[in-house]
């Protein structure tokens, strides 16, 4: 455990527990989050994960966004909108096809330390990005999913607090994914 993945750790607490309650200041937060976390998977050769990272930022950028324009009248609390199942699939899909091509160029051109399991949760990752970007409920439900196993992975890699980080946001995402539950759409 080294002082950058504690500080990693505590933003990347901080910005979830702020994203669940649907407060703005999440966006910034997410950043500083996102930084930390890029040298620290860097130092443990997890690519797929650093560069998840910077496109993280990419996609907090988009986010902080689309937060702000779809607030109550410009000024109110962020607006949860239902998941078409239509882009569930596609979401789906978009996360394997995202995996297995990651997975295969880590696997072959880097010393990727587990280029595939890597990749996976990577590109899933992503797709739930954009459902939060996106103010979707079901984003919280992919981030259980795939929390879950990067719980596995970190013990793994000796990542333990980073493990023991992603046991509680799987915690703070069935928080928030009751608090932005709302009607399935059709």
């Amino acid at each position: 455990m080294s002082a950058l993945e504690i500080a990693a750790v505590v933003a990347t607490f901080l910005a979830i527990w702020l994203t669940a309650r649907r407060w703005m200041l999440c966006w910034p937060i997410n950043l500083l989050a996102c930084a930390l976390y890029f040298k620290l998977f860097l130092d443990v050769r997890l690519y797929a994960d650093m560069v998840l990272q910077a496109l993280f930022g990419i996609g907090i950028l988009y986010g902080w966004i689309a937060w702000a324009m779809g607030r109550k009248g410009g000024a109110g609390e962020v607006i949860v909108k239902p998941l078409p199942r239509w882009q569930v699939a596609a979401g789906l899909a978009a996360g394997a096809v995202g995996g297995l091509a990651i997975g295969w160029f880590t696997s072959r051109y880097t010393n990727a330390a587990l280029p595939w399991m890597d990749s996976a949760l990577s590109s899933f990752s992503l797709v739930a990005q954009v459902w939060t970007a996106r103010r979707h409920a079901a984003s919280w439900l992919l981030w259980i999913a795939v929390d879950l196993v990067y719980v596995g992975m970190f013990l793994f890699k000796g990542l333990f607090f980073t493990a023991g980080l992603y046991a509680v946001m799987i915690v703070l995402a069935v928080i928030g994914y009751r608090r932005w539950r709302v009607p399935a759409s059709v």
